[in-house]
């Protein structure tokens, strides 16, 4: 083997990360969350020949996927989302009509590999922490790093520019409430607020998964159990056909309306 230099080391992953950093302070779509709806998202995006980042506050990617139902791996899919799973190379088994059980290790890994092979740029441990608002809506995301977060610390943080931002940050829903708390703003759903997730019914959850995935705001879409969350629906639990479905929805939708412009 040949002699190593740590200072290269060094060199060559400064550089790199930030090439890649500056290279993505202009994009199409910015995504906060990297739950299997985020990822998805990014897949389906970057596939179109869009450029696309996703932004996640932690080190590893995936969401609550990894702990698959009361950390058991294992996580449900229905029929609906089992063609998602296929095209991913993802290994499913039947377990009764409409219901098929996937490893969820595997499923998580996959999501986040054929993403970054499709496109997907992804910058973990960073923080969406502010919106650039400008006169015809959300311009882009205000970013610093989570340990700057977590630790409290003043310090400020770095804009970057996208025609489109995804809240795929689940249940919390954090980048619509900068909207609704810093803006003040009347959202797109019934009340013109965030409505907040109802208690967990599988069912009624999927099923309006989809019709939830819409644009709150001008230039802000969401996606996952943020839509849910945000326009007043059940949460679902460990089945995840409509995380998937939604995160290719909202690609879909805007695709569409960034061709449109």
């Amino acid at each position: 083997m040949k002699k190593l230099d740590d200072i290269t080391v060094s060199k060559a992953i400064i550089q790199e990360y930030m090439n890649d950093f500056l290279d993505y302070t202009d994009m199409d779509v910015a995504i906060g969350g990297g739950g299997p709806s985020g990822v998805t998202a990014g897949y389906y995006l970057a596939k179109a020949g869009y450029k696309v980042a996703l932004f996640e506050r932690k080190l590893s990617i995936g969401g609550g996927m990894w702990g698959g139902g009361m950390m058991f791996n294992k996580v449900v899919v229905q029929e609906e989302g089992k063609r998602i799973l296929d095209e991913f190379g993802i290994k499913s088994k039947k377990f009764e009509d409409n219901y098929y059980t996937v490893d969820s290790i595997e499923c998580t890994s996959t999501l986040c590999s054929k993403a970054t092979q499709a496109g997907l740029k992804i910058f973990n441990l960073m923080s969406i922490e502010d919106l650039m608002v400008r006169e015809n809506g959300i311009n882009g995301i205000v970013l610093n790093w989570s340990s700057v977060e977590m630790s409290g610390l003043h310090i400020d943080p770095l804009t970057v520019r996208a025609k489109a931002v995804i809240d795929a940050t689940g249940h919390p829903t954090e980048i619509t409430k900068i909207v609704e708390q810093k803006m003040g703003a009347n959202l797109k759903t019934e009340t013109g607020k965030i409505m907040g997730e109802k208690s967990m019914w599988a069912d009624r959850a999927e099923g309006k998964i989809l019709d939830n995935v819409t644009e709150v705001y001008p230039g802000l879409w969401v996606t996952g159990m943020a839509a849910n969350a945000v326009h007043g629906s059940q949460r679902m639990g460990p089945i995840f056909g409509g995380m998937l479905l939604s995160g290719e929805y909202v690609a879909q939708k805007i695709i569409e309306k960034l061709e449109n412009e």
